[in-house]
C-alpha cells in the first residue's frame, strides 16, 4: 500500500503531479485560492462569470504545468452566450492572469429564469488553445467548437483532436466565506484533476513481476482495461473534493488510487501575475500614429488601463509628440 506524505495540506495555488504506474497513468491536481480570488475581486465579476473564469483558470494551469519549455499558454473562448469571452494567460511555469467579458442584460435574463448552467452561459462558438514558445518558434493553436458543452467536455475534445491521448478532466469552482482581520469575507476556490493514459512500450509484457508499491497480489491490467479503470475512478471525484481546503491533493489521490499504488512529485506553485509594465505599454502607444494618439488624449493625458490587472498608465502627449 502506498504511503503519500501530506506535504500540501492546507496549501492553495499549487499543481501536484502524480503517477499511477500500474495503470500507466500520469496526471496533475490543481488547487487555486488566492490567485483566482484576486483576479475575480479586481473586476467584481458576478458569481456566474466568476465560476466560469475560475474553472477556466484551473483548466489552463493543468495544461500549462505539463509544458517542458518557457513560454505561454493562452486559453480563450469566443461565444454567443451571456459570457462571451474568457481569457486565461499562463507564462510558464507559474504565472497566471485572466479576464472575462459578459453581457449583463443577458446574464440577468438567465437569472430570472433560473438558468445558471455554465454550458448555456458560454453558448456556442469556439475555444482556442494557443501555445507560444517565443519569437523564434511558430505558434501552435488548437481549436474546439463549443456547441453547448462545458469546459470539461471541451477539454476532452481538445485532447482527442490535437493530442490523441486518452485524457479525463474534472473541474470545479466554489465561493466560500472565510474569516479575516476585518471580519468574514467571500472568496473563490477552484480545483481540477487531469489524468492521462500514457503506456510505455513493453510496460505490460512481464506480467509475473511484482506491481511496484501496489498491495501484494495486485495484477497488472491490460492497457484498455487500465484506462477504463482509471477513467472510472476519476469520474467518482465530487466537485466538493476538488475544492475542499481540508482535503489535501495527496489524500484525494490516495482515496482514488491507493489500491494500485500512487506516487506524487514535487508540487509547483501558482502565482497571479500580470506581465504588463510601463515600458511595454509605452511601446504600444508609440505604435499608433500621431493623429491616433491625439484622439487618445483626455484631460491632458493619454491613459491606458490594463484589461487584466486594471493598472492604469498615464503618459503626457509630449512624451510621444513633442510640442513644436
Amino acid at each position: 500500500m502506498s504511503i503519500i506524505p501530506d506535504i500540501t495540506h492546507g496549501a492553495d495555488d499549487i499543481v501536484l503531479p502524480f503517477h499511477v504506474d500500474e495503470l500507466d497513468l500520469r496526471g496533475r491536481v490543481v488547487r487555486l485560492g488566492h490567485s483566482v480570488t484576486t483576479m475575480i475581486d479586481r473586476h467584481g465579476y458576478p458569481p456566474e462569470v466568476s465560476r466560469l473564469l475560475a474553472e477556466a483558470t484551473a483548466l489552463t494551469m493543468l495544461l500549462a504545468s505539463g509544458l517542458k519549455f518557457d513560454g505561454r499558454l493562452i486559453l480563450q473562448t469566443q461565444t454567443d452566450g451571456p459570457v462571451r469571452m474568457l481569457v486565461v494567460d499562463v507564462s510558464t511555469p507559474d504565472k497566471v492572469r485572466a479576464l472575462a467579458r459578459f453581457d449583463e442584460s443577458r446574464l440577468e435574463a438567465a437569472r430570472l429564469v433560473g438558468d445558471n448552467d455554465p454550458a448555456r452561459l458560454l453558448g456556442k462558438g469556439q475555444l482556442v488553445m494557443t501555445i507560444d514558445q517565443g519569437q523564434d518558434m511558430q505558434r501552435y493553436q488548437g481549436i474546439v467548437a463549443l456547441e453547448g458543452q462545458g469546459l470539461e467536455e471541451a477539454a476532452h475534445q481538445y485532447f482527442q483532436q490535437s493530442e490523441q491521448i486518452d485524457t479525463r478532466v474534472r473541474l470545479a469552482a466554489a465561493e466560500e466565506v472565510v474569516p479575516g482581520e476585518n471580519g468574514p469575507h467571500r472568496a473563490w476556490r477552484a480545483g481540477g484533476m487531469m489524468v492521462q493514459h500514457l503506456p510505455e512500450a513493453g510496460s505490460h509484457i512481464h506480467r509475473d513481476l511484482p506491481p511496484g508499491d501496489a498491495p501484494e497480489g495486485t495484477t497488472t491490467p491490460d492497457p484498455d482495461d487500465a484506462w477504463l479503470e482509471a477513467r472510472a475512478l476519476a469520474d467518482t471525484v465530487e466537485d466538493d473534493e476538488l475544492v475542499d481546503r481540508t482535503l489535501s491533493p495527496e489524500r484525494l489521490l490516495y482515496r482514488l488510487f491507493h489500491e494500485r499504488g500512487v506516487r506524487v512529485m514535487d508540487a509547483m506553485r501558482v502565482h497571479e501575475h500580470c506581465t504588463c509594465n510601463r515600458d511595454r505599454i509605452e511601446k504600444i502607444v508609440q505604435s499608433f500614429t500621431a493623429e491616433e494618439r491625439r484622439d487618445m488624449v483626455e484631460n491632458g493625458a493619454i491613459t491606458v488601463t490594463c484589461e487584466y490587472c486594471s493598472t492604469s498608465y498615464k503618459f503626457a502627449p509630449s512624451e510621444f509628440d513633442p510640442v513644436e
